[in-house]
């Protein structure tokens, strides 16, 4: 095969094209910038979790000494004081087809459909659940990340906040652990957006730190929805502020 200036035509043309290239580069106001590879498509808005991640403190894992789950307090508490618990409100606001007792408060079964973390339909009967109540940031990790200085009262509305809560999968819940972003994604990637924008906010909210390679974990997964809205809501962060 001849390549492009193994030719008598091709070596005149070279000179006279490299020249054209030289004097447009050349003309006043005529720049050629490189785009960064590693750039969100189009404009980030200021309301974007993307733009929040930046926002974020960043600092290493504090060691995980002294966490227990009681610190953040037992079981599942009326932080918002509808008269029922946290559990039970945000399984009858995810679930759908909800039968309750008839306290009116204790959900009984209903269907998650689909299931935020794997996609699939997950069947919810109380007492031999496959459905839990997961953080998304896990209590552990927020310990590790500035929860261990809060009060009493802050680890318990953290622990409480619809904001940080979502019904899940059981078996993908124990599989994440107190796994942060770096570490752990839901299987379901059409998720992962929500997932994560759901995190920068409630660090945000909370003023949780996140280490370097989480961030850089974030902002990864929200580079490919850059327009996606940081959540909001959720309960105060110390109970009875309102």
């Amino acid at each position: 095969m001849t390549s492009f200036g193994s030719s008598p035509r091709a070596r005149r043309l070279l000179p006279i094209t490299v020249l054209t290239l030289a004097g447009a580069l050349a003309l006043p106001g005529c720049e050629i910038t490189a785009e960064p590879a590693d750039t969100a498509p189009g404009p980030v808005s200021a309301g974007s979790a993307l733009k929040a991640t930046d926002g974020l403190t960043v600092k290493g894992r504090a060691p995980r000494a002294g966490y227990e789950r009681d610190a953040f307090g037992s079981g599942w508490l009326d932080t918002d004081r509808n008269g029922c618990g946290t559990r039970d409100d945000i399984l009858a606001a995810q679930l759908d087809d909800v039968s309750r007792d008839s306290d009116g408060c204790k959900v009984l079964g209903g269907v998650l459909d689909p299931d935020p973390y794997t996609g699939g339909r997950v069947t919810f009967v109380r007492g031999r659940s496959k459905v839990d109540i997961d953080h998304l940031v896990a209590l552990s990790d927020a310990w590790q990340k500035g929860a261990q200085k809060w009060s009493d009262e802050k680890r318990r509305a953290f622990a409480n906040d619809p904001l940080n809560l979502v019904a899940a999968d059981s078996s993908a819940n124990r599989r994440k652990g107190d796994g942060d972003t770096a570490t752990w994604l839901p299987p379901n990637k059409a998720y992962r957006c929500t997932y994560v924008a759901g995190q920068v906010a409630v660090k945000r909210k909370y003023e949780l730190w996140v280490t370097r390679a989480e961030k850089d974990a974030m902002t990864k997964v929200l580079k490919s929805c850059p327009d996606r809205k940081l959540p909001g809501g959720g309960n105060p962060t110390e109970p009875g502020a309102r």
